[in-house]
């Protein structure tokens, strides 16, 4: 239905684009069928997704900040 939740530091700037956008495009991680998500933890509603894709190969970058060496 193009519901769209998002993780982490995502939720700080995407919702409010979205929202103000005329086009919304979403690569999303994963596609789930339309009743799965709870509506209350929904970020974005379908209404203003016009387009939805999910990505090829999606990579998942996390960074790791080491100050000091394991002893």
């Amino acid at each position: 239905a193009g519901n769209l939740i998002f993780k982490g530091t995502a939720r700080n700037f995407n919702p409010v684009m979205a929202g103000a956008a005329t086009i919304t495009v979403a690569e999303v991680e994963e596609l789930v069928p339309a009743g799965e998500l709870d509506p209350n933890e929904i970020h974005i509603p379908g209404i203003f997704v016009k387009r939805i894709f999910q990505g090829e190969k999606y990579e998942k970058r996390i960074e790791q900040r080491t100050v000091r060496q394991k002893a």
